[in-house]
């Protein structure tokens, strides 16, 4: 047979009935973007939230003309590599690198991204098929 619950079972402890100060309270609701800054200080995620910072904001960090040609690929220790649509354009990023590294510390942090290695276009390969003979083969009666 169940027991029935008393009216005096379901009151509140008076002790526990507190109410918080007009002032700022750890009990209050907090905004969700300090919540999360304090989460990855406490994790130790800073780090890896601020390199996906700059894959993620590659075009506000750059700039728009920049980011259409030149493409983050990795960052490593502290050393961004970045591939370029042509030659010309790398040969710019390298003259403008500079200024890059001065605009990514400002967004992002300083030390994130210590200095930058620009890559243009990879050439084409020649290697062809399963079977490859060492050497240049038959183009090397072009010259």
């Amino acid at each position: 047979m169940r027991k029935r619950a008393k009216p005096s079972d379901f009151s509140q402890n008076p002790r526990r009935r507190r109410w918080s100060s007009p002032g700022a309270d750890a009990r209050d609701p907090q905004p969700l973007g300090r919540l999360i800054s304090r989460l990855s200080a406490e994790r130790g995620w800073a780090a890896k939230l601020a390199d996906g910072q700059v894959f993620g904001q590659w075009a506000q960090l750059v700039g728009e003309e920049v980011a259409e040609h030149a493409q983050p690929v990795s960052l490593k220790d502290g050393e961004l590599t970045v591939r370029a649509s042509s030659t010309a354009w790398a040969t710019q990023l390298r003259l403008l690198q500079g200024q890059l590294l001065t605009k990514i510390a400002a967004a992002v942090g300083h030390g994130v991204v210590k200095r930058m290695r620009i890559h243009g276009p990879t050439a084409p390969s020649w290697r062809k098929g399963l079977r490859h003979v060492p050497g240049r083969g038959p183009r090397d009666t072009y010259g």
